[in-house]
């Protein structure tokens, strides 16, 4: 009997300790910015994507897509927190709408599907897709690839154009879709594809990482633009994100984070 009377006295202690726990429900930020956790602006992205985002030796996430939100954060007097999960919640706007994540930084094109589930962001980057081989075995063509493999990462707008021209032209070509960045170079570097298409600073990237394994064959001008994405109707966070995209661009922060991350920047 004592040590059923100990037992529940016990888990009324355990339950008041719970109860007096204060939980974070977010915060306000001073420019009226509602956030998911106080203090804090948390960014969904999909890891790896160099040079837009991807672990330093460190550990640490870096990248062009981290430092231009580190603006934003900046701007609301908080500090960023990085999120890393599969695309496709992202894309869905699944992952805002469940409050994973204030904000969405993933390399992300902006599309007219996409901008019916994600409020986006006023572009911040020209992206350009490419074609990319083994060094010494180049090709120039989608239609020199008839009857071989070419790689693509799914859910991705490169896996959308390439399906597509495979497609409108009848082409006899094995399109193989990859989970993420990583294992779509992995299998480059493999030979289980003879090529792959992804945007063309992630070729370069990888690269530079790896001289003379990995050559652009071919480039493919889609006119996309990246951009950053909120959750439907949070105004507010997006007004922000635009404006420090702005002022970055007008002070010349921009042009450095950008040489910094990928390159020298093409002449308007």
């Amino acid at each position: 009997m004592r040590l059923m009377k100990l037992a529940v006295a016990t888990t009324v202690v355990i339950a008041a300790v719970a109860g007096c726990a204060k939980e974070d429900t977010g915060g306000t930020t001073e420019s009226g910015v509602a956030l998911i956790k106080a203090g804090t602006l948390t960014t969904c992205t999909h890891l790896p994507y160099a040079p837009f985002q991807s672990k330093d030796d460190s550990g640490k996430v870096v990248g062009f897509d981290v430092a231009l939100i580190d603006l934003v954060a900046t701007k609301l007097q908080v500090t960023q927190a990085i999120v890393d999960t599969p695309f496709e919640g992202i894309k869905s706007g699944a992952d805002l709408n469940s409050g994973k994540c204030d904000v969405a930084a993933a390399g992300m094109t902006i599309t007219d599907e996409r901008k019916k589930v994600l409020d986006f962001s006023d572009p911040y980057f020209d992206a350009t897709q490419a074609l990319a081989t083994p060094t010494g075995k180049e090709v120039k063509t989608l239609e020199e690839l008839v009857g071989r493999r070419l790689g693509v990462q799914g859910g991705t707008t490169g896996e959308d154009y390439i399906k597509t021209q495979v497609k409108e032209k009848n082409l006899k070509i094995e399109v193989v879709s990859y989970k993420d960045l990583a294992a779509l170079q992995q299998a480059l570097a493999t030979n289980q594809v003879v090529a792959a298409v992804n945007d063309l600073p992630v070729w370069n990237e990888y690269i530079k990482a790896n001289p003379g394994k990995v050559a652009v064959a071919a480039g493919f001008d889609t006119g996309e633009q990246y951009g950053f994405a909120v959750k439907k109707g949070n105004a507010a966070l997006l007004k922000e994100v635009n404006a420090a995209i702005a002022a970055a661009k007008s002070d010349g922060t921009y042009d450095k984070i950008y040489a910094e991350w990928i390159g020298e920047k093409p002449a308007a």
